[in-house]
């Protein structure tokens, strides 16, 4: 039987890619008994005559996904995030990094927009602060191309999403990265300070020597599967440091002698960085149950 990967779904359509051939398919009925969805990235098997009367016969087992934007199997999030238009938020981006980070997801940090900045050093210090942490970052600027070859290095070979804020500059990346792709752009509303939404659906796209996920972007930023005790587990500087505590479980909000408030305090944990685990934490606790 015939294997390949969904590169696109669209309208009640598979399009599985087997080596340099796509084969339009539908989903088997036994998908929808089952309350299965294939995605966007699944490794199928599948059937057909020709090109475009193909069925998706099985879906083997996933390594990751999300569901908000549905895409499974990735091997890293390119997070993109504007240095302005819209400003570069910390908040925002830790958001991002904690809901990639428990999906066990590889995170990639990609400032765009460099640019636009009126001093190289505007975002010197972030920066330093995420590298330190052990993150990649890579700055860049589809204008004057600095940083694209960088990105392009670590797209190669592996399946990636591109998420971020709306506006932030995704498409035209992609855009910059394989200009044949004239990916619809749109200018940031001044109203609002951010862009419109220009993807519709989910699709993989050859980039770079891989394959890209161009998004509508995610539509719940919420913590939704992700329980207090876990949380710090998404942050890898609090991780690596929280066998160190006195206490087993500790939490590191009111417990005492421990090794994560103590980093705070030494400046080895960037202040923001646990502001915002303390705010992700009431997130959590005041999120309603659901039955």
């Amino acid at each position: 039987m015939p294997e390949g990967k969904i590169i696109k779904a669209l309208s009640g359509f598979y399009y599985v890619l087997n080596e340099e051939k796509i084969i339009q398919c539908r989903g088997r009925g036994i998908f929808r008994k089952q309350n299965i969805t294939p995605l966007v990235g699944d490794y199928v098997e599948y059937e057909a005559e020709n090109d475009k009367e193909g069925y998706v016969l099985s879906i083997e087992e996933r390594k990751n996904e999300l569901t908000r934007p549905p895409i499974a199997n990735l091997d890293q999030a390119v997070l993109v995030f504007s240095a302005m238009e819209p400003s570069f938020s910390t908040t925002l981006l830790d958001r991002f990094l904690v809901l990639i980070e428990s999906k066990d997801i590889e995170p990639i940090i990609c400032i765009t927009k460099t640019d636009l900045l009126n001093k190289v050093d505007e975002l010197a210090h972030y920066v330093s602060n995420y590298r330190n942490i052990g993150y990649t970052v890579i700055e860049t600027s589809s204008e004057t191309f600095n940083g694209l070859e960088a990105l392009g290095d670590y797209l190669k070979g592996k399946t990636s999403v591109f998420a971020g804020q709306s506006g932030v500059g995704k498409s035209s990346l992609l855009n910059a990265i394989r200009p044949d792709l004239r990916l619809k752009t749109d200018e940031i509303s001044n109203s609002l300070g951010r862009g419109k939404h220009t993807t519709r659906h989910v699709e993989l796209i050859p980039a770079a020597g891989g394959l890209v996920a161009d998004t509508p972007g995610f539509s719940s930023l919420d913590f939704e599967g992700i329980e207090v005790e876990e949380l710090s587990s998404c942050f890898p500087e609090m991780a690596e440091r929280s066998n160190a505590c006195k206490f087993r479980g500790c939490i590191h909000v009111n417990e005492p002698k421990c090794a994560i408030k103590k980093a705070v305090e030494d400046g080895d944990i960037p202040t923001h960085r646990y502001d915002h685990y303390l705010q992700f934490i009431e997130e959590i606790k005041e999120r309603k149950p659901r039955y």
